[in-house]
């Protein structure tokens, strides 16, 4: 395989930067942190919405004839390390998932996805695995998880889902119900949205409560609801990677210009160890992410290993690079004044959404032990129960 970027892909990157780059992103964060904690102002939180519609970004991963752009999802992955290298707010690790099921059922949502007048949040349960022999969501206050919603052969969605990422103003959500059915519902009657400010005030989350909910019941298969699934840990990981970019990028010229005893802290094993490692972790990362990228599209059969190996190592990653920037910064770097806590509450909150790093790793481990007792090749990760679905 051949992992370097074309000059598409380069321009895709830079492009994606440029455009976050004309908004104070991080400003931005910190406001909404004073007013989730400090209680200055409303509880708003940044959107940047309308900069992704004119970027394309919601039509990503939809065909070319509903509308999208039809790239990879290796495309959109360079995108979103754009997108968390600048904590930027934007809704497409909902979005994204949710638009690829829609245009692979061909719904009619899937066009008005494309062009952003959609936004489309992607209210997930987890596929079987070694530790849940059913689809399954978030628990609301515990860490054991909960049962995913139903659907029934009209369409009709009864459930509640905790901790969706992007529920605060989708317009339509994607739902996954029990066996990895699948169902587009609108906003409406039928249809709550507890929003939720917690310790990343840029990451939109909500609890999501269906009461009989009238929906559209998609014509697609358990194997396609995994597949998003597990593009959305593709996802994660991917603003992950960012995030522990910049932290690398902030920590790195402090410990060049920050003196004591007469010397460069940098030039301190303490310091250049903990720089090294986070450049190691996050390499490794990224190599796992490319991987996950390819394997969408040339290796489906590895996708669902692949993404969580990207996920479990990318959030390792930025929870390691985000602690060492603080620890590079010393007394300031723990301040309220300083940026880096807003990519320390970025890396606590994420390790901890849609299954979580911890979810992710569990994964790999049963995949790798299935492999070694002999089992055969990577599994799929499809939801109908088989002892490969189970191991992913």
């Amino acid at each position: 395989m051949n992992l370097e970027l074309s000059d598409e892909q380069v321009f895709l990157r830079d492009a994606a930067r440029q455009a976050l780059s004309r908004t104070n992103t991080i400003e931005a964060a910190r406001e909404a942190l004073d007013q989730l904690v400090l209680g200055e102002g409303s509880k708003t939180r940044p959107d940047l919405w309308d900069a992704a519609v004119e970027a394309g970004w919601p039509g990503l991963l939809v065909s070319e004839e509903r509308g999208g752009a039809g790239l990879s999802l290796f495309d959109a992955l360079l995108v979103m390390q754009e997108v968390g290298r600048r904590l930027a707010p934007v809704s497409l690790i909902g979005h994204l998932p949710a638009s690829a099921l829609l245009d692979d059922a061909g719904d009619e949502a899937a066009e008005r996805a494309a062009s952003g007048d959609a936004r489309v949040a992607f209210v997930a349960a987890q596929p079987p695995g070694d530790l849940d022999d059913e689809w399954t969501v978030e628990g609301e206050a515990s860490m054991s998880r909960a049962a995913a919603p139903t659907i029934s052969d009209d369409g009709t969605v009864s459930g509640r889902v905790p901790w969706v990422v992007d529920a605060p103003g989708a317009t339509t959500f994607v739902v996954v119900g029990t066996g990895g059915a699948a169902a587009a519902v609108e906003a409406g009657d039928g249809v709550e949205v507890e929003e939720l400010f917690r310790y990343d005030p840029t990451r939109a989350i909500g609890h999501v409560t269906f009461s009989g909910a009238k929906g559209r019941k998609l014509s697609v298969s358990s194997d396609d609801v995994a597949r998003a699934w597990f593009l959305a840990q593709a996802l994660i990981a991917a603003e992950s990677v960012g995030a522990a970019a910049a932290c690398l990028e902030m920590a790195v010229p402090y410990a060049k210009e920050r003196f004591t005893f007469g010397r460069a802290i940098g030039s301190y094993q303490a310091i250049k160890h903990q720089l090294v490692e986070v450049v190691r972790r996050n390499e490794n990362a990224i190599s796992l992410l490319y991987y996950a990228g390819w394997a969408h599209v040339s290796g489906p059969d590895e996708f669902p290993l692949a993404a969580s190996g990207a996920r479990s190592a990318a959030g390792e990653a930025l929870d390691f690079a985000s602690r060492a920037n603080i620890a590079v910064h010393g007394g300031i770097g723990a301040t309220w004044e300083h940026d880096a806590p807003l990519f320390f509450r970025r890396a606590q909150l994420s390790r901890r959404l849609i299954g979580g790093t911890d979810g992710s790793t569990d994964r790999v481990a049963g995949e790798l032990l299935r492999q070694s007792a002999g089992a055969g090749g990577p599994a799929t990760g499809a939801g109908d129960g088989s002892a490969a679905a189970q191991s992913t």
